[in-house]
């Protein structure tokens, strides 16, 4: 059966300083498939759509549609050839509603003298899109009160609504739940009925094989395969993106054998999180896991000071402490990780250097001024024990990969020395070769007898990382799983989904 290419691109390249991004990548999309890309981070796919976006253009290379040679100068000619990038950070208006964002500067217009937008023709279309998707969305909803999967949704009837042919989505699922992702695949499965052409980018091999038809392999900026994805076995794939074989991705567990308590909590409450009591021991990595809205986060956060805890105590090493603030937490020898690190573990317009040595500048400043030589010192020791990969210290952090960003925010927090180490999603939207890398890490750290509690959406993570597992529904502890032989992922999402106490 002959295939219809909508979307050709030949010999692209793209170099930033000091990194070639893109070096001679082809690719091609065919109408109505699902085209996984996939690779590393770092191995050049975000600067790969952005292209296609007209974000970026490149330094050499041709990009073809529909059998046409195009420029594609800037986002409305690319939009205008029927190609609409949904990116990971969604870019949304969250303080206007559905339809206003659906049409945002192409609102219908009463003829007249006075030229006025015509609500009640915006909302009508805006909600057809939707409803021939089929997405439960009122077009009359303030964006800002949707879940950030019904936000998705908008962004594809977004992009539907300017009839596009090819739609990009760059992690579509790290921030929604297992349910909502089901939801996301039907809409995928719809589009493509419609002849619609999908670029999916993901870390989640799983999800893959749920919707991708063909896949290209990036890796350090040059195409490596492509192929349809039913033709190889997962730890295929995995190879191709790394190069080399992961066949131990998850190293052993640590043998928590210190009777020691690092850390303990009893009866913490907040808005968001009801009577929960658990403890870390010395060398020991405690799993939570829970489903979106379980509380996880919020709990971690009234732990650390970022949120008003009502009731409740807590202990490290067996002496009581009060925390009010991340300042306090500090002092106490905890340090967290947080779920967003673009947003509140990192500064991006800074250097390397400048976010390593954040949390201990009060160590490396005599008077008035920085130790430059201490400084640098502390930096390249964590550079180099963490293998962040990036051209300097000096290099700007919004510049590395999502795997380098997330050592350069493991390595602020241990130039503190903590005792306990919170990890929430430590390994979202970062490729399986950095998510080795971070549990290899992780181990150590628990060998050397640090108390770590790791959040993790990843059932997988949890099963093969964790001594215990503490399982959250609706603010509260549903269960905890002490028997490593137990812990696994069927005991732990039967919890999860608030199932009978075992």
């Amino acid at each position: 059966m002959q295939r219809t290419e909508v979307l050709r691109a030949e010999r692209i390249s793209k170099a930033f300083p000091g990194v070639q991004a893109l070096k001679n990548v082809d690719l091609s999309v065919y109408q109505g498939e699902v085209h996984a890309l996939i690779g590393e981070n770092g191995a050049g796919k975000s600067t790969l759509i952005k292209i296609f976006a007209g974000i970026y253009k490149p330094d050499g290379g041709d990009i073809y549609i529909d059998g046409k040679k195009v420029e594609l100068q800037d986002v409305a000619t690319s939009r205008n050839l029927g190609i609409s990038v949904i990116h990971q950070e969604l870019c949304l208006a969250t303080n206007m509603k559905v339809y206003e964002n659906i049409l945002l500067g192409r609102e219908p217009v009463r003829k007249g003298l006075f030229r006025f937008v015509d609500n009640r023709e915006a909302i009508r279309y805006a909600q057809e899109v939707l409803d021939r998707l089929e997405l439960t969305v009122d077009a009359r909803a303030e964006v800002g009160h949707l879940s950030v999967a019904k936000q998705q949704m908008v962004e594809i009837a977004k992009a539907i609504s300017f009839k596009a042919r090819i739609v990009i989505m760059d992690e579509p699922t790290s921030s929604i739940s297992t349910k909502e992702a089901d939801k996301l695949f039907e809409t995928i499965r719809r589009l493509k009925t419609e002849g619609v052409s999908i670029i999916y980018i993901s870390h989640r091999l799983q999800e893959l094989d749920r919707i991708a038809d063909r896949v290209t392999v990036l890796r350090d900026g040059e195409k490596i395969d492509c192929f349809n994805f039913s033709d190889k076995t997962r730890d295929q794939i995995i190879n191709l993106m790394v190069g080399r074989d992961l066949k131990d991705v998850y190293p052993p567990i640590p043998k928590s054998e210190h009777i020691e308590e690092m850390f303990r909590a009893e009866g913490i409450t907040s808005d968001k999180v009801t009577d929960i009591s658990f403890s870390v021991q010395k060398g020991e990595i405690l799993g939570f896991f829970g489903l979106v809205g379980s509380g996880r986060t919020e709990l971690m956060s009234a732990i650390f000071g970022l949120e008003e805890l009502h009731r409740g105590q807590l202990f490290i090493e067996g002496k009581p402490v009060v925390i009010h603030s991340p300042g306090d937490a500090m002092s106490h020898g905890l340090a967290l990780v947080p779920e967003d690190r673009k947003k509140n573990g990192l500064v991006l317009k800074q250097d390397v250097r400048y976010n390593i040595s954040l949390c201990v500048y009060n160590q490396i400043i005599h008077g008035i001024w920085v130790d430059g030589i201490k400084q640098n010192q502390l930096v390249s020791k964590y550079i180099e024990e963490l293998s962040i990969k990036t051209p300097s210290a000096d290099q700007l952090t919004a510049n590395l990969s999502g795997g380098n960003q997330q050592k350069v925010v493991l390595a602020k927090w241990l130039a503190a020395k903590p005792k306990i180490l919170i990890l929430d999603e430590p390994t979202r939207g970062i490729d399986v070769g950095a998510k080795s890398e971070i549990y290899s890490i992780m181990t150590d750290l628990a060998e050397n007898g640090m108390g770590i509690i790791f959040i993790s959406s990843e059932l997988p993570e949890i099963a093969n990382l964790c001594n215990r597992v503490m399982i959250m529904y609706e603010g509260r502890i549903a269960g905890e799983i002490t028997d490593r032989e137990r812990i696994t992922q069927e005991n732990i999402i039967d919890y999860a989904l608030g199932g009978a106490q075992k």
